[in-house]
C-alpha cells in the first residue's frame, strides 16, 4: 500500500475532505472543522507562500487542505519559468474577496478555486472570467465526469468558467450494529439488496424502529437532499424560469421527508450541531445519506473501527461538494494559467490529491488505477471505499441549478423544518413556494 493511503491520515482526511469539498449546506462547518459558530474569519488567517523563482508568477487563491503545495512544487521543477504565489484562506472569505474583486475589476488572481455550491453565484459575470474553451479545454473534456464539466458550464454549453478538481458523490453510510440489533444482515452487499429503493427506505426505517426504537437517519434535510439531488429536473429550468411547480420530482422528495418526518422515522436534529455530531457516537439512528467527504467526520466523532459502513442509496447518486479552478479575466497570464490548472486536474494529479489528502477524483480514469481501486479502509469494516464512492459518482445525472438554487432550497428546507415542528405539509409547501416566488420577482 502506498505511504500516501496509509493517511496516519484520518486526520488528514478529516480535516481536508471537510475543508476542500464541503457544500453550501455545510460551508461554515466545512471551514471551521465542523465548528459553526459564526465568529468572523478574518483575512488574517490567510497564509501565502511563493512555490518557485520564475519570471513569470501566478497568483492561486485557495481554501481547505488540499495538498496543493505539494503538486506545485512539481510543477514548477518541471517549468522554471513559472512561480506560483499560494493563498489559502477561509472558504467564505475567499469567495466573498472575488466577488467583491471581479465586481471592482481589480484584485482578482491568476487563478481561484471555485466551490461547486458557489459557482451559481458567478453565473451572471461571465465576462470577470476566462472562458477556458477560448484556451483549449474542449480537448480534456473526455477525461471528467459529463455531469461534473456541464456543471462547470454556462446555460448554453459554450462557456467554460472552471476546470473540475474534487467532487463528494453520495452514498449510505450505516451503523452495522443498529442494523444487527433489527435482526438484518449488516454486510454492504445485503444492505445494499435491502434498500433498493426508497420505498424500501421506509419500509426498512419501520422495521428498525420497531424493533429498536431507533430512527432511520437524523435529519429529514439529509432524505430531501438524497432525493432532491437524484432529481433530473430541480428548481430552474437551463433559461432561468421557475419550474419547481411543473414537475414532481421536487415536490415528491418534499413529501417523502415530510411523511418520514410525521411518521418518526427520520430526526429533525439540524446539521452541525453538537446534537448532530454526537448522533454519529451513539448509535441513536442507523444511516447517514451524506457524500464522500463525510468520512473524516464521521470518524472524527465516532472513535470505534468497523461500526460504520457504507454502500450505495436507493435509486442512485447524487453530488454534494467539490470545486472547480478558474481564471478571471485579469489575469495578465491567461495561457500560463490555464496551461498550470489542466496539468492539476488531470488524472495522474487527481491521483496524487487522493492519495495524500483525499480529494474524491472527478477524473474516472483514476477509478480504474491499481493504487485507486485497491485501497481498503479498515475503519469501514475493510471495504474498498473508493470502488463505492466511483460506483456512485458514475451514477449522478447532470441536472440544471440556476443563480437563485441557494435561496430557492432554503425556502424549501424552511418548509421541511416546519414540517417537523408540527405544521401541516401542504400549507407549509405552499408558503414556501410563495417565498420562492417573491425571491424571484426581486
Amino acid at each position: 500500500m502506498s505511504k500516501f493511503l496509509k493517511l496516519a491520515g484520518v486526520s488528514v482526511l478529516s480535516v481536508s475532505l471537510m475543508a476542500a469539498c464541503g457544500g453550501d449546506e455545510s460551508s461554515d462547518a466545512a471551514t471551521n472543522g465542523g465548528n459553526n459558530n459564526n465568529e468572523d474569519n478574518s483575512n488574517s488567517d490567510t497564509t501565502e507562500e511563493t512555490i518557485g523563482d520564475g519570471d513569470i508568477e501566478l497568483v492561486f487563491w485557495e481554501f481547505g487542505n488540499t495538498g496543493y503545495d505539494k503538486l506545485i512544487e512539481e510543477y514548477v521543477a518541471d517549468n522554471q519559468h513559472v512561480s506560483i504565489n499560494l493563498q489559502n484562506s477561509d472558504m467564505n472569505d475567499m469567495h466573498d474577496n472575488l466577488f467583491t474583486s471581479i465586481s471592482a475589476g481589480t484584485g482578482a488572481p491568476d487563478i481561484t478555486m471555485i466551490e461547486e455550491a458557489q459557482i451559481e453565484r458567478y453565473r451572471n459575470a461571465e465576462d470577470a472570467f476566462t472562458n477556458l474553451y477560448d484556451h483549449g479545454a474542449s480537448d480534456v473534456e473526455g477525461e471528467f465526469l459529463e455531469w461534473v464539466w456541464k456543471n462547470g458550464e454556462n446555460a448554453e454549453g459554450n462557456f467554460l468558467f472552471g476546470l473540475p478538481t474534487d467532487i463528494g458523490p453520495t452514498v449510505m453510510f450505516y451503523r452495522t450494529d443498529v442494523f444487527e440489533e433489527a435482526g438484518f444482515d449488516s454486510s454492504p452487499e445485503a444492505v445494499s439488496e435491502l434498500v433498493k429503493t426508497w420505498d424500501d427506505f421506509e419500509s426498512v426505517a419501520k422495521e428498525i424502529y420497531e424493533a429498536t426504537g431507533k430512527q432511520m437517519t437524523d435529519a429529514g434535510e439529509l432524505v430531501y437532499n438524497a432525493r432532491r439531488d437524484q432529481s433530473t429536473e430541480q428548481y430552474f429550468s437551463p433559461d432561468g424560469e421557475l419550474i419547481i411547480e411543473e414537475h414532481n420530482q421536487i415536490k415528491d422528495a418534499y413529501e417523502y421527508t415530510s411523511s418520514l418526518l410525521n411518521e418518526g422515522l427520520v430526526g429533525d436534529i439540524p446539521l452541525w450541531t453538537p446534537e448532530w455530531f454526537a448522533g454519529m457516537g451513539d448509535g441513536t439512528y442507523a444511516t447517514m445519506l451524506a457524500p464522500a467527504w463525510m468520512q473524516g467526520v464521521i470518524k472524527d466523532n465516532e472513535p470505534e473501527e468497523g461500526v460504520w459502513s457504507i454502500t450505495t442509496m436507493p435509486e442512485g447518486a447524487g453530488n454534494w461538494g467539490g470545486s472547480y479552478l478558474a481564471v478571471p479575466a485579469e489575469s495578465e497570464n491567461p495561457e500560463e494559467a490555464y496551461k498550470f490548472i489542466e496539468w492539476l486536474t488531470a488524472p495522474e494529479q487527481q491521483l496524487k490529491a487522493f492519495q495524500g489528502y483525499g480529494l474524491f477524483p472527478s477524473a474516472p480514469a483514476v477509478y480504474d488505477m491499481p493504487e485507486f481501486k485497491e485501497y481498503e479502509d479498515e475503519y469501514f469494516g475493510g471495504i474498498a471505499t473508493a470502488q463505492v464512492f466511483s460506483e456512485a459518482a458514475q451514477a449522478v445525472e447532470p441536472v440544471f441549478k440556476g443563480s437563485l438554487y441557494y435561496p430557492v432550497d432554503d425556502e424549501v428546507k424552511q418548509a421541511i423544518d416546519d414540517v417537523a415542528g408540527g405544521a401541516e405539509p401542504q400549507g407549509a409547501w405552499e408558503e414556501a413556494i410563495e417565498r420562492i416566488k417573491r425571491i424571484i420577482e426581486r
